[in-house]
């Protein structure tokens, strides 16, 4: 049997939970010879086309819900998990196939908590718990999945300077192109140290150029951004990119609170909002970016989310930074935010 893992595409925690997801089917389920994998973006439109389904048996890891009577297995984190108020019912009437009197009860398959700060932390702790496989050996991986899902850099300059291994990792998993590239890494990242695994040829071969790219949209995003009312942004659409490290803007304009970007890749216009990881603001005074971006077709978490639009609609993404920016504006405003002092 072939088990399909699709898996949140250009995302360090996406590549990390489905090679967990991967070792803990291969140790513990044992039903599958053979593992292949689909990376998943976020995009305007349905989130999924049946024909990803094309296993035997398929699970998604990091990524939205989807109630195909293909998909077995499901981990997700993100508030924004439920493309429909029919997709949570579905999830609800499957959690429901797992009774809580033995011998009737089936371990789950399907697991949800927007709790969690990374779904590959969150699969760990399922697996051990429903199914008792150990993870002990992983803390390095679940680790940096942990700080980077979560933001829980400890400065901007950590977050942008890249100079831990899993960074640079991340940095090459964030912007590849290459669709061949995450598949391939996956099986390694459980399977040896994060540092063994960033000096493989492969990934040197992606590395340095992206470092280099990394230092050239560090210059671009500095000679874009401006900041008013707490509110970090900027237009980059006309410099298409396939990613650029999210933490570019607060690493700039450190005082500040929220970012909302613009930025443009082959498939989509892309709206960024987030918020400053590092803000002193009372976290009950912050904006709810997954709310905000779920209105327009988006998602993410509480702290930081997307909006992605078709790629030949650029007054309409501009028409929706603008009225985000506003909202953020506005909330700045009321909590007496700091300012751009240029």
């Amino acid at each position: 049997m072939n088990l399909r893992v699709l898996f949140h595409n250009n995302c360090f925690d996406g590549a990390c939970s489905a090679s967990l997801f991967t070792r803990f089917h291969r140790d513990c389920i044992g039903t599958a010879s053979s593992y292949d994998y689909k990376g998943l973006m976020h995009k305007a439109g349905p989130a999924f086309d049946e024909a990803d389904f094309s296993g035997d048996e398929n699970a998604i890891v990091d990524f939205k819900y989807s109630n195909s009577p293909k998909v077995t297995w499901w981990f997700d984190h993100h508030q924004s998990a439920f493309l429909s108020e029919e997709d949570r019912q579905h999830f609800e009437l499957e959690l429901q196939k797992s009774a809580v009197d033995p011998p009737k009860y089936v371990q789950p398959k399907k697991f949800f908590d927007p709790l969690y700060v990374s779904c590959t932390g969150y699969i760990a702790d399922m697996t051990r718990d429903y199914y008792g496989y150990d993870t002990s050996d992983l803390r390095e991986l679940i680790h940096w999945a942990n700080i980077i899902d979560g933001a829980k850099f400890e400065s901007a300059q950590a977050a942008v300077e890249l100079v831990a291994p899993a960074l640079q990792l991340m940095s090459v998993i964030e912007s590849v192109n290459d669709s061949t590239f995450i598949p391939r890494l996956i099986p390694l990242l459980t399977s040896q140290p994060l540092l063994t695994t960033l000096q493989e040829n492969f990934v040197q071969a992606e590395l340095q150029p992206r470092l280099e790219k990394h230092q050239r949209d560090i210059a671009l995003l500095r000679s874009r951004v401006s900041a008013d009312r707490g509110v970090i942004t900027f237009d980059i659409t006309d410099q298409p990119t396939e990613g650029y490290s999210k933490f570019i803007p607060y690493y700039l304009l450190p005082e500040d609170v929220y970012v909302v970007g613009l930025s443009k890749s082959s498939f989509r216009t892309k709206i960024s909002v987030g918020t400053n990881p590092w803000t002193t603001v009372p976290a009950d005074h912050l904006a709810n970016i997954a709310a905000i971006c779920e209105r327009y077709g988006g998602g993410g978490h509480a702290r930081v989310g997307a909006i992605s639009v078709p790629v030949d609609q650029h007054e309409e993404a501009v028409r929706i930074a603008a009225e985000v920016t506003a909202e953020l504006k506005a909330l700045g405003q009321k909590n007496v935010l700091p300012t751009d002092p240029a």
